[in-house]
């Protein structure tokens, strides 16, 4: 590159896992991005403090220590990057890179070497390991030679890995000449008084800077307490508690609802938090939208002045809202997204949809699609393949409402059921701005075009769509029955069609045609004279040419029957079976959603259960009216008597 160097699987290391992305190091400064899309490290040049290198098993460590304190470790290097690095790091940012070896010889007695917030244990003039003070949650000093330090329980940490570090024990003799000490002072209490004056720890570290009581959040359901610490946010509930590291947290929505009196609060993390074997990327608050708060911060003048002063405001008053969207982003750093340009039909942020078997709102932002509230769907736009505009297939007629299908470059596929078909023209154009690929449209101008279906207001239009669903379902009628009617393709009376002759004679008894079946060929011209007025027998007589009883017509007016929940079920996954299982039969289709049906758990059920009692309801008073209503009576049967 001629503006910098980008290298590709470069690991982020620390202590709540390792995540593998893309690394650009340029001349404006250090920006990290995670494979797959997620979390974002910029770094700016002039907030370089230090770059170190270090040779570790199999590749190269970049270490860069920032001037908030902060400390990242880039691994994935090779021998090659190091020389080129070391002279563009020199020669763009004026930084002497330094270069540091790891100790490999086992040892655990050593010094302790504290620079800003980083602990690093060596081994002679080799680092053994190195710990972020920033991660110390507390400190104890056992005895007079030991002092242990307790790490964070951060929530996040373990989402990627098994296993975190949370304690480490130093033993510090009274013989040791680092750090000095007397009588009422040992070496070991010297050594944590150091630790405490750098790390998040004490009375000013553990006293949450303010608290929010009685938030709703809907991911992960609960109402919780919301403490916003000095480097972590608490989430106490009745029965939950989870603490999170800002360095988690990836980014924030502030998004309001349409026509409610609520606004959703949206902080996205990576690694997400944990609870039980359930992974939450988001976590989901509402708040009221014209609540106003008046609050304090709880923070010391000389730590505000010295390190929040150009964050924070010593005190807030407005929208419960926007006030802890500000505290929040004054403490974490992260940086808040809210509605772009896109309004829909009602001048509102999002759109009504539903994602699988949950009904919610999607919002059309300026780099993303956020699907809310349950489950939190955040699709980056640089992850799109392509998005197509589908005729809504559930309803059958039903012309009111037509499907998004966004795919992405991974091959995942999610399909935003539901959409209210005026709100089309503002999707398609949102989506065309941004430049994304709409696969379905091709010429709006079309007869058969998505766009030209969608414009007219004819609901019985052909749905291109739903004939494809049908012409793979096999659902297709064959016209041959209706074909056998056309006097014009009979076979003219053939001593084997059995129908030519009854019809001839429909007004006779069933011993008259046994007399006259010899002489059938002969009245043949006056088939043709009583052609109009003749009725087919095969379908409403029998072999003595007797009347068969009619069948009951369906009255089209009738209310459709309530449909039970495996049938919902079956509507929502069959496309999504058929896209995963291209060429699978009817009859498989069937199979397999029955045997997934069956798998489901009462839980996994209760949405699509939940649908099937209100239709049953829906049908109840449908019917109830129906039945109530006089019918009129069908004609038919009688002018066939007559005709007879």
């Amino acid at each position: 590159m001629a503006d910098g160097h980008q290298f590709n699987n470069i690991t982020l290391g620390g202590r709540g896992g390792t995540n593998t992305g893309q690394m650009k190091i340029y001349s404006e400064g250090i920006l990290w991005r995670r494979q797959g899309g997620g979390k974002l490290i910029e770094v700016d040049k002039s907030d370089i403090m230090g770059v170190t290198w270090m040779k570790v098993p199999r590749t190269n460590q970049l270490g860069v220590q920032i001037k908030d304190g902060l400390f990242y470790k880039f691994t994935g290097f090779r021998d090659q990057d190091v020389a080129s690095l070391t002279t563009f790091f020199q020669n763009t940012f004026g930084i002497i890179v330094e270069e540091k070896q790891l100790s490999v010889t086992g040892r655990n007695w050593g010094e302790v070497d504290l620079n800003g917030n980083m602990l690093a244990f060596m081994v002679g003039s080799k680092q053994a390991f190195e710990v972020s003070l920033a991660d110390v949650a507390q400190t104890q000093l056992q005895g007079k030679n030991d002092v242990i330090l307790e790490f964070h329980v951060d929530d996040t940490t373990g989402a990627n890995e098994k296993d975190s570090l949370m304690e480490m024990s130093f033993h510090i003799p009274n013989s040791n000449t680092q750090f000095i000490g007397d009588e009422n002072h040992p070496p070991a209490q010297v050594f944590r008084d150091q630790i405490m004056s750098m790390a998040d720890v004490g009375h000013g570290g553990e006293d949450a800077v303010i608290t929010f009581e009685g938030i709703a959040i809907l991911t992960p359901r609960g109402r919780y307490s919301v403490e916003l610490h000095l480097s972590f946010l608490r989430l106490q509930g009745q029965a939950n508690d989870f603490k999170i590291q800002y360095s988690s947290v990836v980014r924030l929505f502030l998004l309001p609802k349409s026509n409610q009196p609520h606004t959703f609060v949206i902080i996205s993390l990576d690694p997400p938090i944990r609870k039980g074997q359930t992974l939450y990327p988001h976590i989901v608050m509402q708040f009221e939208t014209d609540l106003v708060v008046e609050s304090e911060l709880s923070m010391g003048e000389d730590l505000y002045n010295s390190k929040y002063k150009d964050k924070l405001d010593m005190s807030y008053k407005g929208l419960i809202h926007e006030v802890f969207t500000t505290i929040l982003r004054g403490l974490s750093g992260a940086k808040v997204t809210k509605p772009g340009k896109f309004r829909s039909c009602q001048d509102g942020y999002a759109v009504k949809s539903s994602l699988k078997a949950e009904d919610g709102i999607l919002y059309p932002l300026e780099k993303s699609f956020f699907f809310l509230p349950k489950p939190p769907t955040l699709i980056l736009h640089e992850e799109i393949d392509y998005v197509e505009f589908e005729r809504h297939a559930a309803g059958g007629s039903n012309m009111h409402y037509f499907d998004l299908l966004v795919r992405l470059k991974s091959e995942t596929e999610h399909l935003f059921r539901n959409i209210q078909r005026n709100e089309y023209h503002n999707l398609y154009g949102f989506i065309s701005s941004k430049g994304l690929k709409i696969m379905n449209l091709g010429d709006a101008q079309a007869p058969g075009g998505m766009a030209k279906v969608l414009e007219t207001d004819d609901d019985d239009a052909v749905d291109p769509h739903l004939e494809r669903i049908k012409n793979e379902a096999g659902g297709d009628e064959s016209d041959e029955e209706d074909e056998d009617f056309v006097l014009d393709k009979d076979d003219g009376g053939s001593p084997t069609d059995d129908s030519g002759g009854d019809d001839s004679d429909g007004s006779k008894s069933g011993s008259d045609d046994e007399k006259e079946k010899p002489a059938k060929k002969e009245p043949k011209k006056d088939l043709s004279s009583k052609a109009s007025t003749s009725k087919r027998k095969p379908k409403d007589a029998d072999e003595d040419g007797k009347k068969k009883k009619q069948k009951k017509k369906k009255d089209p007016n009738a209310p459709k029957r309530a449909l039970s929940g495996f049938m919902f079920f079956s509507q929502m996954e069959r496309e999504n079976l058929k896209k995963t299982n291209p060429g699978i039969s009817f009859t498989d289709v069937g199979r397999v959603l029955g045997e997934k049906w069956k798998k489901m758990s009462a839980e996994e059920k209760e949405p699509y259960e939940a649908k099937a009692r209100a239709d049953k309801i829906r049908y109840k008073d449908e019917i109830s009216g129906y039945n109530k209503t006089p019918q009129p009576t069908n004609v038919d049967s009688g002018n066939e008597s007559d005709s007879s």
